[in-house]
Parts: structure tokens; C-alpha cells; sequence
């Protein structure tokens, strides 16, 4: 496994936790299709959430890149298109109907510093 991909799959790790923490429970991790893929996914009460996790670590002196500004518009028409996707393959052959609480689709932001906790942002609904 590369360097990047154990960052984000450490990144990943942390998210789940924080929202399983928030009361969430984690449907699915790393779910893909042709298209692409979903980083989690989750239930919160009767809605369905579909969460793109983005992971950065601080560099010397300790300058990072906000892991939200990752998440530009396109990517969130992306993870729209992949949302409806999974809903109609998933949700429909499991429960027969798209949950009454909708689809949410959320980013977390998964901070790295060179020293201590790692620092978690959650923003719901983002498109």
C-alpha cells in the first residue's frame, strides 16, 4: 500500500469514528462502481448520507491545504450522480423505496498535524 493510500485510509478511519461518535451508523466503506467511488456511507436517523472523506497532513512548520477546499463543485455533482446511482441500485433492491429521510451527502475534512490529535471537520449537506 502507497504512502497516499494509507493516509486516506487512515483518514477514512478517523471520519467513521467521529461519526459513529455523532450517532451514525456506517453502512458501507469504500463502496465502488464504474464511475467512481463512495468513501462512506451512512444511515442518521432515517436519512441516507453519503460521505467523501478528505485527509491532508500538515507539512514543515506546519502549512497545510485545507482538506475541505478538495471538495470543488464538480466533485459534489459527482458524488450527486453516484448518490442517486446507489439509491437506485441499493436502497431500491434492499427496502423498496428511497429512505423518507432523503440523501445528504456530507464531506469530512480529516486534518493531520505534526504533533497531536488529529483535527476533524464535518459539514453537512454540502450539494
Amino acid at each position: 500500500m502507497s504512502a497516499r493510500m494509507a493516509l486516506g485510509r487512515y483518514g477514512e478511519d478517523v471520519a467513521a469514528r467521529r461519526l459513529r461518535e455523532a450517532g451514525m451508523v456506517i453502512l458501507e466503506r469504500n463502496w465502488r462502481c464504474p464511475d467512481g467511488e463512495l468513501d462512506l456511507v451512512a444511515r442518521d436517523g432515517d436519512a441516507l448520507v453519503v460521505c467523501e472523506v478528505k485527509t491532508r497532513r500538515a507539512g514543515k512548520g506546519g502549512a497545510f491545504e485545507d482538506p475541505m477546499a478538495a471538495v470543488p463543485a464538480a466533485k459534489a455533482a459527482r458524488l450527486r450522480r453516484l448518490s442517486a446511482r446507489w439509491l437506485a441500485e441499493r436502497w431500491l433492491r434492499r427496502h423498496g423505496s428511497p429512505p423518507c429521510g432523503g440523501v445528504r451527502i456530507d464531506v469530512v475534512g480529516v486534518l493531520l498535524p505534526a504533533r497531536g490529535a488529529p483535527l476533524v471537520q464535518h459539514v453537512r449537506g454540502v450539494a
